[in-house]
């Protein structure tokens, strides 16, 4: 089908579960990690040119144009598949920066998908997530949109099928450097690896929360809070802390009585991406 514009959702995700077996030699930590998203993230639009250029419209105090993930995305797709074509995009931003769920691997996700439609480049999810991996370790599972236990660096995915249960997510106003978690000297590093799938029920722990908790005051008062009505998780590194209620209106009851002193949303559990749903529709 084609079209000159599309509009597309980039949805949030959690990490139901967050464990850090080691350090590896290059740096980087090796992690298990259970994903699942949000029906509820950015919208992003995108409008064909008739030159090469790709041009976000939307600015991002602090992030220069070219950046910013979404620019990165389109400008490697363009490069490594030789598309002639431009695009123009727009950003309906409501995902917190340093929020611990997923905003801008996410934007980069939905822009790979979405230029790869409106460009007609016939890409498949294999070749973009691999090169969504070189953007960040998050984008793969985006590009892939299935809830999935991750290993690795978060880049080796199987699909999982958790519960889809509605969510508080509350969102302290500090933002985490993940780079700052990941390198203090107190955090957990020599957790055991769970080798049996499905992931066992009851494996909720994360592995940052402590450090996080002990930097961040915000954080802490959050997980407190919310923790007096139901199991009180953070997501990532952070900040924002959530909990699981078996029913919309409980979720929002309770989000009534805290978002009064903190900013927060409720969102729907989804194992398959909003921006999945999106594009099945459209093929």
């Amino acid at each position: 089908m084609s079209m000159e514009k599309l509009t597309l959702p980039s949805p949030a995700k959690l990490n139901l579960m967050l464990h850090i077996l080691g350090r590896r030699e290059d740096g980087y930590h090796e992690l298990q990690t259970l994903f699942q998203f949000l029906d509820y993230g950015d919208e992003i639009t995108f409008a064909l040119r008739d030159d090469a250029e790709i041009r976000l419209h939307t600015e991002f105090d602090g992030v220069p144009h070219d950046s910013n993930l979404i620019v990165k995305a389109a400008k490697k797709l363009q490069e490594q598949s030789g598309c002639t074509q431009g695009i123009d995009i727009w950003i309906d931003k409501i995902l917190p920066m340093g929020g611990g769920i997923g905003g801008g691997s996410s934007n980069a996700a939905t822009t790979l998908l979405g230029l790869n439609h409106l460009w007609q480049l016939g890409w498949d999810e294999d070749r973009l997530a691999a090169l969504g991996l070189t953007l960040g370790a998050d984008v793969p599972v985006f590009v892939r949109g299935h809830a999935a236990f991750a290993e690795g660096v978060g880049e080796k995915l199987t699909p999982e099928y958790p519960e889809e249960p509605w969510y508080l997510v509350l969102v302290p106003q500090v933002s985490v450097s993940t780079a700052e978690i990941f390198s203090d000297p107190l955090l957990t590093r020599d957790t055991p690896p769970i080798k049996v799938r499905p992931v066992p029920k009851g494996n909720s722990r994360n592995d940052c929360l402590p450090v996080v908790a002990r930097r961040y005051p915000e954080v802490r008062n959050a997980l407190n809070l919310l923790g007096k009505f139901t199991e009180a998780k953070l997501t990532g590194t952070g900040s924002c802390v959530f909990g699981g209620f078996p029913s919309k209106a409980e979720a929002d009851k309770v989000s009534a009585l805290l978002t009064e002193t903190l900013t927060g949303f409720v969102a729907k559990g989804s194992n398959v991406s909003m921006l999945h749903r999106k594009l099945q529709g459209l093929l």
